[in-house]
């Protein structure tokens, strides 16, 4: 098999700016693809969330990884924008978009997780769904028509969990992510006839940007971060989620997992890829064990 296996083909990360999204992106990029990049924040000014991370960053990376990375500024909640993006890569491209992946979130200064639903902000509960479920319809309403034409692509709906999972520790949030699964499952019944195939995707502990400043440590030394959270231990980078994006786009066969809710951990057994350390750390499974069922256990049998 080539190390290009995506080689002539062009994708869209909505939501690469940082964390999942810019995993996502760079690793469809060093699988040899054109990947256009997507987020609010830019080398001139930054968005909401008030973080370094650009998308211009992001882009090199692609182009770094041995793909071409295009940058652009969007605000998904803006149709015009959306448009403008979509109408970009239909002329630029000559109306090819062979791989949509929906990673927009945003949620993170607006979630709560220590108040019931009557007890929190109404107003910020709904910019919540708004930026990580409109965000989502508003991209795929412009974008499928591109798929559709040609008969052939990939969809992939980054959330967090699978659809087995139970209640996610806060109403919205909840709400969000299991919403976002659903959106993967009504695309795959209505592009099923186009061959088209839409999905679900969750990274397990993700070591994204933020939860290292979160806990304090740098990808150097991340591990110092079991002192705040011990399960931080099966933490994993954004580039096994990445991983698991690139071999779907690059299965002949990715058809078969139509409509599915998947993980990053599952996927690393059935296509073999692993972290970026080498490792296959194995989030589910320890998550069963160590906090459902509350057992005793030796990480490292987990990664």
């Amino acid at each position: 098999m080539t190390d290009k296996p995506l080689a002539g083909q062009v994708a869209l990360v909505a939501g690469a700016t940082r964390g999942g999204g810019r995993g996502i992106a760079v690793q469809l990029g060093a699988a040899g693809a054109t990947v256009y990049v997507t987020g609010r924040t830019t080398a001139d000014s930054r968005s909401p969330m008030n973080r370094a991370e650009t998308i211009e960053e992001t882009a090199e990376l692609v182009t770094a990884a041995g793909g071409r990375g295009i940058a652009m500024a969007v605000d998904h909640l803006e149709a015009e924008q959306v448009r403008a993006l979509v109408a970009r890569i239909d002329t630029e491209q000559n109306g090819q978009l062979d791989i949509l992946v929906n990673n927009v979130w945003g949620g993170d200064p607006l979630t709560v997780w220590d108040a019931p639903l009557w007890e929190q902000s109404l107003d910020d509960g709904l910019l919540v769904h708004r930026s990580a479920v409109h965000t989502h319809i508003i991209t795929s309403w412009h974008a499928l028509p591109l798929l559709v034409a040609r008969r052939r692509g990939l969809v992939v709906e980054v959330t967090d969990g699978t659809a087995d999972q139970g209640y996610r520790g806060s109403f919205f949030y909840d709400l969000v992510k299991s919403s976002v699964i659903r959106m993967a499952q009504a695309q795959a019944e209505e592009l099923r006839p186009h061959g088209i195939t839409a999905l679900a995707i969750t990274p397990g502990f993700l070591r994204s940007e933020a939860m290292l400043d979160h806990f304090g440590v740098t990808e150097d030394n991340w591990r110092d971060g079991v002192r705040k959270d011990r399960h931080f231990v099966l933490s994993e980078t954004p580039t096994y989620v990445g991983r698991a994006v690139a071999a779907l786009a690059a299965d002949p066969d990715v058809h078969r997992w139509t409509g599915q809710s998947l993980s990053s951990w599952q996927l690393a057994k059935v296509y073999g890829f692993t972290d970026a350390d080498g490792s296959r750390p194995d989030w589910g499974s320890y998550f069963t064990d160590a906090v459902i069922k509350g057992v005793d256990v030796d990480p490292r049998t987990y990664r």
